[in-house]
């Protein structure tokens, strides 16, 4: 019997691990789109964009599937006992997205975007680092999110040129 009773309790921990992993991330990208939302509506559509500019719409169901990924790889990171500064890389990350939302959408300035994107980047790579040590996988499922941070930076840098310089 008690090993029925800590099975089950193990497979609840581990549930609550991921919920909790996935909604920390989502919690990111609304706190994100808080900033990004009213301005998408407005300055966004007045602003000149490169050919390569993906529709408005695609947006939202992408950041939402890659924050889907970042909580399933703190899930697996989580699982195997992250150490301190695995955790604190990313949760910089994290803050580190909020905040290139509050710099291009809310402050409506793609130049320190642009420079905050680079900080953005280089903690999303090292994070990938540190999260692969302990998890192959969650380390992996990190891999989308800097390919599109990586092309957001592209997108955000032609906007920056088009528009302000």
């Amino acid at each position: 019997m008690g090993n029925n009773t800590e099975n089950g309790n193990g497979a609840v921990l581990t549930v609550t691990k991921l919920i909790t992993s996935v909604i920390i991330c989502q919690l990111a990208g609304f706190i994100g789109a808080i900033f990004t939302i009213p301005a998408m509506e407005t300055w966004y559509q007045t602003i000149k964009k490169p050919f390569f500019n993906p529709p408005d719409w695609l947006f939202t169901p992408v950041w939402i599937f890659l924050f889907l990924l970042m909580g399933i790889s703190l899930f697996f990171a989580w699982n195997k006992r992250a150490n301190g500064e695995s955790k604190l890389l990313f949760i910089t990350q994290l803050i580190l997205n909020i905040l290139w939302s509050v710099f291009f959408f809310d402050l409506k300035s793609p130049g320190l975007a642009f420079i905050e994107l680079i900080f953005l980047w280089f903690a999303i790579f090292c994070t990938i680092i540190s999260f692969y040590r302990i998890s192959k996988i969650a380390g992996l499922l990190l891999l989308p999110y800097i390919i599109w941070v990586t092309f957001a930076g592209v997108l955000n840098y032609f906007i920056w040129i088009m528009n302000f310089i």
